[in-house]
């Protein structure tokens, strides 16, 4: 049972793996855009964060009020 689940999640991996490097019409990738756009993912996840630590400490300064 152990095997077939491996195997079974190898599939998976390798089925993902190319569909992420698949290349379109235009010769580029999903991966080729991902990684173009990390930047832009990175900048928002870190305005994110500020906003849930700036959230965070507001909520404790009430309790603590």
């Amino acid at each position: 049972m152990g095997l077939l689940k491996y195997a079974i999640l190898g599939a998976a991996v390798a089925f993902g793996i190319n569909q992420l490097t698949k290349k379109r019409e235009d010769g580029s990738s999903l991966l080729d855009d991902l990684t173009e756009r990390s930047p832009e993912f990175m900048d928002k996840a870190k305005d994110y964060a500020a906003q849930a630590v700036d959230h965070l400490s507001n909520k404790l300064q009430e309790r603590l009020s």
